[in-house]
């Protein structure tokens, strides 16, 4: 049982929740950009969050299944069909074999991901499937999917067999992945390490005015366009440690926002950080869109968090229990 990709997108790759515990070594997290939507499309098929998923960009892959499989779409509304039949986002889907998954028109977000029951047959580089292009390692050979590329897939769904001339089945439950957390284009930031380094007029601005994403952005990091900056000081930083969502102050007075794939350390001012639950946010935002930051404090970003784990354990929790009963009631006859 595999997947062919039939023609291949701008950037899809094999990504997973990330490769953690390696920065000491200069290997960075990577995995999904937005991994709250890959989560969920895992989910929805009964698969472990963690579980490898495909990360596509527009214009998107065309993906053939020569055998029966359940998928799920999460993240980007790419106006997905099989065999000419639109399926929606956030809903488990049975397709029969002999299947052509395609996208037609980007409208909205920018990046979809694709679960499918079971998982790919890939191995595992140093605890994850996460490709990292830059080490041209992990995921599927190092590298984004190509034309003529076959992934295996781990398990036969053939449990899920349609009748020959039924292509899709669209399991009747779904999931909402907007929890409130997003406020137009406002982010919630904690004050970086030098923040301070900014000078006052600066430091007004940094809160007061629009950010702008450049077109030169990518997954190591979003730089913005606007106004510049001006640090008061003239100190050297010694390169630190940086995560996703750090933003940072570049030469030029402009900034950057590191992004999934972003360097272990670096050497440019922090200024802030981006709170994690509104990260999968800012990873499905595209070039031109407006950013604005505010301040907050721990205890608001940790609750923030904890609601949006709350919020996938609850859907985990009852997308297994929907998909047991109708696997009992519909193929355990």
């Amino acid at each position: 049982m595999s997947l062919k990709i039939v023609k291949a997108g701008m950037l899809d790759s094999i990504q997973d929740a990330g490769r953690l515990g390696y920065q000491q070594f200069g290997i960075n997290p990577g995995g999904a950009m937005d991994k709250y939507a890959a989560a969920i499309a895992n989910i929805l098929v009964g698969n472990n969050t963690d579980e490898a998923v495909i990360e596509m960009h527009f214009p998107a892959p065309t993906i053939f299944f020569d055998e029966p499989a359940m998928i799920a779409l999460s993240g980007a509304d790419f106006s997905a069909n099989i065999n000419g039949m639109q399926i929606p986002l956030n809903h488990a889907v049975i397709i029969n074999k002999n299947t052509t998954l395609q996208f037609l028109t980007p409208k909205n977000k920018s990046r979809c991901y694709l679960a499918v029951k079971g998982g790919v047959k890939i191995s595992k580089w140093l605890n994850s499937y996460s490709t990292n292009l830059i080490a041209e390692a992990g995921g599927f050979s190092g590298r984004k999917l190509l034309k003529d590329d076959i992934l295996e897939l781990n398990s036969s769904t053939n449990t899920y067999k349609l009748q020959d001339n039924d292509d899709v089945k669209i399991l009747p439950w779904s999931t909402n992945e907007n929890l409130g957390i997003q406020d137009k284009e406002e982010f919630l930031v904690m004050q970086g390490s030098e923040w301070d380094w900014l000078d006052k007029a600066s430091q007004e601005k940094f809160l007061k005015n629009p950010f702008f994403i450049s077109p030169n952005s990518d997954r190591m990091g979003y730089r913005l366009a606007s106004e510049p900056l001006h640090s008061a000081t003239k100190t050297e930083l010694v390169s630190s440690a940086v995560n996703f969502g750090t933003i940072q102050l570049l030469p030029d007075g402009q900034l950057i926002i590191l992004m999934a794939d972003h360097q272990t350390t670096g050497g440019y001012p922090r200024l802030g950080n981006i709170i994690s639950a509104q990260l999968s946010t800012l990873a499905q935002m595209k070039a031109g869109d407006k950013i604005q930051f505010k301040f907050t404090d721990h205890q608001v970003a940790e609750n923030l968090i904890l609601k949006q784990q709350q919020h996938l354990m609850q859907l985990e929790i009852a997308c297994k229990l929907r998909l047991e009963n109708y696997i009992h009631e519909n193929y355990r006859h």
